[in-house]
């Protein structure tokens, strides 16, 4: 039987070692998941929604544990981790208060007949969860909370090295008096894992990873017919435009990049800057990202740490280096400190151009590559010109401009103006092209996974 052990980024220590599920025992946790299902989704939402709050303060109580294992498995900082939990239970509490109302059945009139009719919003069964490191907790209960609301069951597959805080969320659900079955985790690899998206107890499948990842993982629930919502991540711009302030600009630029170090899906990672405030920019943006304290995850006063493991760390180097051979420039960072663990350090890149890297792909790390736009209009062009759309940023002090280019005009699922963030519980998350299609957060993720019921009365 093989095995997955989870290392300290910072320290290279070893951690856990867990024993990787044969097909046959993850099939009967699928099963279990099931048969759970059948009577959780007796349940009304109202009846469900309690459940829900409970493991929200059950998150609560236990925060610094959990931020504390999730700084031990991927190296982020024990501040942003606690963040993290705290957004984990809003979710929860956004999914119990807001769930009765969102998936009440709803009375119409039948258009031709003009009788009446109902809509019903009924839960479909098991949905298989795929997800990423980066966020151990938060890509988790994005999905689990939304669908447990709707009356799903849920099966996590989760990055082997953040196995223990799948493994640990699962624990605090059950403590908090979810049924047990209901929320199952597997430790399986990719082979066992197709299988169980073919398996015809699993009634969707939803990811978080890259795009080409979700291109298998869509082919695979596809050819199942399983439909699936896929978050597929991005290379964002941030565009920083003739009336930007620059202060704001660079403040959220720098936050933007390297929160959570650097290794956020939806987050500041193209730096698009137009030819009258370019110079400004630069030179403030390089000096805070110079600036930046890099070291131990777990003090207060480091604001950037490890990368998630020594792969992320070959990858984000060599994506660097590649950049640089055709062509960028390095105006700080780009060079690996002589010290143990994964570190990275700040990195800004100019001169960034098509064919590159840090042009054309995600950089997963703490990388920024700022490019020179003519105008404002340039400025979206440059933009737009991506395989990706999930997030992007506007700094611009006329906000009905940016409002009107963010809306008709960027061609991405979200997009910030004038600051930073990553998810809000009440606004709809999810992109476009590349990065993917369908949408959590903000009640939509509750209807994902939905059977949408027509009921014709006479």
């Amino acid at each position: 039987m093989s095995t997955i052990t989870t290392v300290n980024p910072a320290t290279e220590e070893q951690l856990h070692t867990y024993d990787v599920m044969s097909e046959q025992e993850a099939t009967e946790r699928l099963e279990a998941c099931h048969a759970a299902f059948l009577e959780w989704r007796q349940l009304t939402p109202q009846d469900r929604a309690p459940y829900l709050t409970k493991i929200a303060q059950k998150l609560r109580d236990n925060a610094d544990e959990l931020a504390a294992l999730m700084t031990s498995e991927t190296g982020k900082l024990l501040k942003d981790g606690r963040v993290e939990v705290e957004l984990c239970a809003a979710l929860f509490e956004y999914a119990a208060k807001n769930g009765p109302e969102l998936l009440a059945d709803e009375e119409r009139e039948q258009g031709l007949s003009g009788k009446r009719g109902i809509v019903s919003y009924q839960p479909i069964g098991v949905i298989y969860s795929i997800q990423p490191w980066n966020f151990p907790c938060y890509q988790v209960v994005r999905v689990l909370a939304a669908n447990l609301m709707a009356g799903n069951g849920c099966v996590l597959k989760h990055a082997s090295i953040c196995t223990g805080s799948g493994l640990r969320l699962r624990e605090l659900c059950i403590e908090a008096g979810l049924p047990e079955n209901l929320f199952q985790v597997v430790v399986i690899g990719h082979d066992t894992s197709d299988k169980l998206i073919a398996h015809p107890k699993v009634r969707g499948v939803t990811m978080t990873g890259s795009d080409g990842a979700g291109r298998h993982i869509g082919a695979t629930a596809a050819k199942a017919l399983k439909k699936t919502v896929l978050e597929l991540g991005s290379n964002d711009a941030y565009l920083v435009l003739d009336d930007a302030d620059i202060e704001t600009a660079v403040k959220y630029s720098v936050m933007g990049r390297l929160y959570n170090n650097g290794e956020t899906c939806v987050s500041a990672k193209r730096f698009i800057v137009t030819e009258k405030v370019y110079d400004a920019f630069v030179e403030a943006f390089v000096a805070q990202m110079k600036a930046i304290t890099m070291g131990d995850p777990t003090s207060k006063d480091t604001q950037l740490g490890p990368l998630s493991s020594q792969d992320q760390f070959d990858t984000v180097k060599e994506q660097v280096e590649s950049s640089v051979a055709k062509g960028a420039k390095v105006l700080c960072g780009g060079e690996v400190p002589d010290r143990k663990g994964a570190y990275y350090p700040a990195t800004v890149l100019t001169e960034v151009t098509p064919g590159m890297p840090a042009y054309d792909d995600e950089i997963f790390g703490p990388v920024a590559a700022v490019i020179r736009a003519k105008d404002d209009e340039d400025a979206m062009r440059l933009a737009n010109d991506s395989r990706y759309g999930l997030g992007g940023g506007i700094f611009c002090k006329d906000e009905e401009r940016a409002i009107k280019l963010a809306r008709d005009h960027f061609d991405t699922g979200m997009i910030r103006i004038n600051s930073f963030g990553a998810a809000d519980p009440n606004m709809p998350f999810g992109g476009v092209k590349d990065s993917g299609y369908g949408r959590e957060h903000g009640g939509f993720g509750m209807k994902e996974f939905v059977n949408v019921k027509a009921i014709f009365l006479p």
